[in-house]
């Protein structure tokens, strides 16, 4: 029996990869280093922490780690104070199962972010317990934030659903014994071997309803 639902962020509930994507192949360009294909699938899931660490170390990005993550994540802020881009449908699933189950955001990105989306979305008083993976040991595909989001919540994962769109997400939540509902992301769609891990492959969060998540 489904006791709680647990939500991504990123792709989930605001359409923002692309503009993850954007900030830092520009700094990488910017720094004169090249920004290859896979980097972006490789941050996807990465705590700030990791993330951060993979531009500097990987790409070459000058500055310390610390310092990479505060120009990303400030100029993210600044984007999403211009234009927060949520995606259509999202709000009103969230509150229509906030109304059955009590909901957790399970996010990679850093806390201040996630506060700033639910707060300008109308959706702070829908989650009980938010957790973004810089405050756990490692990032997605591990399943520690996920683990987190439900000990915060009080109830096993194995009794929890989880909401994800991109390769990293889906095995982090299927790893922590959740039941996994998949939107995937249609500009970054997830590896076949990760949508497999889902229960359920909806179209669109849309479609996300709490019967939906009943049979999960």
């Amino acid at each position: 029996m489904v006791e709680a639902v647990v939500f991504d962020m990123d792709g989930v509930i605001v359409d923002s990869e692309e503009r993850w994507e954007d900030v830092r192949r520009r700094l990488v360009l910017d720094s004169g280093r090249d920004y290859p294909d896979e980097a972006t699938r490789k941050m996807q899931g990465m705590s700030a922490p990791e993330w951060e660490a993979y531009l500097h170390d990987e790409l070459g990005v000058p500055g310390s780690p610390a310092e990479i993550g505060r120009r990303v994540v400030a100029e993210i802020e600044a984007s999403y104070r211009d234009d927060l881009p949520l995606i259509p449908g999202a709000v009103e699933a969230v509150r229509a199962l906030a109304e059955r189950h009590p909901l957790a955001v399970a996010s990679s990105s850093n806390r201040h972010l996630i506060v700033a989306v639910l707060d300008a979305a109308g959706l702070a008083g829908s989650f009980r317990a938010v957790v973004s993976s810089e405050e756990v040991a490692r990032g997605k595909p591990a399943p520690d934030v996920y683990l987190e989001a439900a000990s915060r919540l009080g109830i096993d994962p194995e009794r929890c659903v989880a909401v994800e769109d991109s390769s990293n997400g889906l095995r982090s939540a299927k790893a922590a014994g959740m039941a996994v509902v998949a939107v995937p992301n249609r500009a970054y769609p997830p590896a076949d071997d990760a949508l497999a891990l889902a229960d359920v492959v909806l179209e669109s969060i849309r479609e996300l309803t709490p019967d939906v998540v009943a049979g999960a």
